[in-house]
């Protein structure tokens, strides 16, 4: 079996090299420094106390690798339309796309029935290029929940968290995906195959679209915001929302809102990743946490006011910093 993990960052870093540690056959695309030290000195991995280096083969050129039976993209929403044409190298007759990405997919209405099948989302898909380029037939979801940072070019810290929730947009229990997790769970993740996969992306959306944003206008961290009063009730609104967007798609939410919330809250003094590309001046996942359940909305006839407008201000905060 044949992996590619594509944009091995933090989290792609912390995958391949429990995969590599495990002796599956993956390979890394990355760039820059962080590619130029794993070349020299090998991928390390820092768990806890322990430090282990691995070798897996790293490349930025996608034509060195050749098909894949798995294309783990670990990119952020927002690039990943730009690299359809480079990883078409990587695209066998049954090489399977595992989306571990934030946000709503691109494949989000392919096999969801309804009437609402093989609609697209243009906030992030524009131009329909991952659909046409990639195929929604490849796709299977995944819902990352480690947190991982990259401390030195070629060094992945791992913090907390080992699980990677799996799940085909079908909610089948297919032969691939039964594969896929049995690889995942030999290099020490955890990686269950559910079969509603998109509860669980909405689970984990429902705080994204709501506290990234408001971090991101006000600098402040999760706690911060869950203790305000003011930001409290702004997070709930949008919560509220979406929550009435994702139930006319079929979407159960196992919790409530005021535990969703509290539960953000708990993880304490920690800024969201949309409020760490704004202060280093990188691209911020705008669109896939929050222009696509408005998006989503405009398509359901539901309205969203306090999620368009906090989509509106943070749009102009991002273009005012540079950051969209």
């Amino acid at each position: 079996m044949k992996i590619c993990i594509y944009g091995a960052g933090a989290i792609g870093g912390y995958m391949g090299a429990e995969l590599a540690r495990s002796g599956a056959d993956v390979s890394l695309i990355a760039r820059g420094p962080h590619l130029a030290a794993m070349r020299k000195n090998g991928l390390k991995l820092r768990i806890g106390d322990e430090e282990h280096v691995t070798h897996p083969v790293c490349t930025d050129n996608p034509a060195d690798l050749g098909p894949q039976d798995f294309i783990i993209v670990t990119l952020k929403a927002h690039s990943v339309p730009h690299v359809v044409d480079a990883m078409q190298p990587l695209l066998g007759d049954s090489t399977a796309m595992v989306t571990a990405v934030n946000g709503v997919p691109w494949w989000y209405f392919y096999n969801l029935g309804g009437a609402y099948e093989g609609k697209r989302v243009e906030a992030v898909d524009p131009g329909n290029v991952q659909w046409d380029g990639i195929g929604p037939e490849r796709a299977i979801g995944c819902v990352v929940y480690p947190a991982c940072e990259i401390v030195e070019p070629g060094v992945v810290q791992h913090v907390s968290g080992n699980k990677f929730t799996l799940g085909e947009p079908s909610g089948e229990k297919t032969p691939r995906i039964e594969s896929l997790s049995q690889a995942l769970i030999a290099a020490n993740m955890k990686a269950p195959v559910r079969p509603r996969i998109r509860d669980e992306i909405w689970i984990k959306l429902w705080g994204n679209l709501s506290f990234n944003p408001i971090s991101s206008l006000t600098s402040a961290t999760l706690e911060e915001i869950a203790g305000d009063e003011g930001t409290r009730s702004v997070v709930s609104a949008m919560m509220i929302e979406a929550q009435v967007v994702g139930e006319a798609l079929g979407v159960n939410f196992p919790v409530s809102v005021e535990k969703r919330i509290n539960g953000a809250g708990a993880v304490g003094a920690h800024k969201t990743s949309m409020l760490q590309d704004l202060e280093l001046g990188r691209p911020m996942e705008i669109d896939a946490l929050v222009a696509a359940v408005s998006e989503m909305g405009t398509l359901l006839g539901i309205e969203t006011p306090t999620i368009n407008t906090i989509l509106a201000l943070v749009r102009q905060r991002a273009r005012v910093a540079g950051c969209y």
